[in-house]
């Protein structure tokens, strides 16, 4: 692994003026009580989100963690444009994946962080903070 390779972070939108490096909402609905001028987007790829089935069948409940988790990278290895586009991303410098959810562990976020992360390793491009 490249010493400098970028790296990915992951902030609730709420949170989000601590975020550094590229700013991406990675959602599929825009937050709630959150304007387009002040969450300050590089760009929000809403292709990289969970579908909205899977979204509603999961409906953050920590018990279906693990399996929102294997359901969830199924839908990301079914979408390449998606990933793509996050790892041109990646691959420009450190960046922040944004989300809406309340939990901090279990949110699609942090499955995509994981993921890319795993995918920009074959490439160098990612690693975590």
């Amino acid at each position: 692994m490249s010493a400098t390779a970028p790296s990915i972070d992951v902030c609730r939108v709420h949170d989000a003026e601590s975020a550094a490096g590229a700013r991406l909402l990675v959602d599929r609905l825009w937050p709630r009580g959150v304007s387009k001028a002040t969450l300050r987007l590089d760009e929000w790829i809403r292709d990289a989100a969970p579908s909205e089935e899977l979204r509603r069948w999961f409906n953050h409940e920590p018990a279906k963690w693990h399996a929102f988790r294997k359901r969830y990278i199924v839908e990301l290895d079914m979408n390449p444009q998606a990933v793509a586009r996050c790892l041109e991303w990646c691959a420009k410098g450190p960046m922040t994946l944004l989300f809406a959810a309340h939990d901090i562990e279990h949110n699609n976020a942090i499955v995509l962080r994981d993921y890319l992360i795993g995918q920009g390793q074959k490439d160098r491009h990612c690693t975590t903070r």
